[in-house]
């Protein structure tokens, strides 16, 4: 019988954060592709765009003006997603199939910087500074209502991620319910929190930096890795090293260690195959529900879609819809690669 090789032999990984597996099939990476190409967005805006809706001093959709901000801008979502008016209902007990009930909710855009033309990569570390400074005013303002038990922080960047404007910004949605995947996380971290009495992702990030394979950047109060239950190919995970379970609990130095390595990831990911690279990420952290929540440590997910180069896509089709999540190209691999690669963006070259 065959000897188990991770590295080579098609199987299954563990992600104890939302308790689900993923199929890892390292084999597949070796195979042509002649599937689906994207096409890339020219990326030669102007520093201002007249017809951009979140440049300063242009006209949103709804008529309002932006002011002439300097720095991060935060304002209501203009097509928001959730509303903050309170509906009388009253859910049915009986109800099996058909059950449904009101989400209340805030959802804001924070533009990060006045300037059209650049993504967090080619950020200084002062504008990436303030960004997490609004995240935190956001995270406090918002967490402070009543109604609101989680505070989402995500950014989709990039026209293949759904993004509508290739203005640098970002999105706030604050809601009543804690989402489904930040439930399952919920789960999961307070089920390990009770059985073994220590943090799960503290636990976990001690473990990696012991074995070093999917470390990508390390500084002495965060460290980047590829998780190893990663499901997108260049999937990465920033994790802060001390016990803090949500944004505002950063000093001043654990802020600017976290600009430096939000600008080394993405300026990596930039540098993997020479284009502004899509991604979606959020940053996960404990509900504002006025409860304590020590089974959380804050943490950032990102996940970035492509593939092979900057035109070819990881698609979840097929067995990833059917059956559960798959890989290709293992979480070792891809943090390797992106090791490698230069915290210098590759334009400033």
């Amino acid at each position: 019988m065959k000897k188990f090789d991770i590295y080579e032999d098609p199987h299954r990984r563990f992600n104890p954060l939302i308790n689900e597996w993923v199929l890892v099939s390292p084999h597949r990476a070796k195979r042509p592709w002649q599937g689906q190409k994207e096409t890339i967005a020219a990326d030669d805006r102007p520093e201002y765009d007249p017809e951009c809706y979140l440049c300063p001093g242009n006209v949103r959709a709804n008529g309002e003006v932006n002011p002439q901000y300097t720095k991060s801008f935060v304002f209501e979502n203009d097509f928001a997603a959730l509303k903050q008016e309170e509906i009388d209902f009253k859910e049915s007990q009986e109800e099996t199939f058909f059950r449904a009930k009101p989400e209340r909710g805030i959802s804001r855009v924070v533009c990060f910087s006045p300037k059209h033309n650049i993504t967090l990569p080619e950020m200084d570390l002062p504008t990436i500074e303030d960004i997490i400074h609004t995240w935190q005013k956001e995270y406090t303002s918002l967490g402070s209502i009543d109604y609101i038990n989680y505070v989402q922080i995500f950014e989709n960047k990039g026209s293949v991620m759904g993004c509508s404007n290739p203005h640098p910004h970002g999105q706030i949605w604050a809601q009543s319910s804690l989402p489904t995947q930040i439930e399952k996380t919920q789960n999961s971290l307070k089920a390990y929190f009770d059985k073994n009495g220590s943090n799960l992702l503290l636990d976990y990030v001690a473990k990696e930096l012991e074995a070093k394979e999917r470390i990508v950047i390390e500084n002495e109060h965060f460290v980047a890795l590829v998780p190893f239950w990663a499901i997108w190919p260049f999937e990465t995970m920033i994790v802060c090293k001390r016990h803090v379970t949500k944004i505002t609990d950063f000093n001043e130095e654990e802020v600017s260690a976290y600009a430096l390595i939000l600008k080394q990831v993405t300026a990596k990911y930039d540098n993997l195959f020479e284009t502004s690279f899509p991604y979606s990420s959020g940053i996960h952290q404990a509900p504002t529900d006025g409860i304590d929540h020590p089974e959380w440590l804050f943490h950032m997910h990102f996940y970035p879609p492509l593939l092979r180069s900057a035109t070819v896509k990881k698609f979840m089709v097929g067995y990833e819809m059917m059956g559960e999540s798959q890989r290709d190209i293992t979480a070792e691999k891809s943090a390797q690669m992106l090791r490698d690669l230069s915290d210098i963006h590759y334009k400033t070259k």
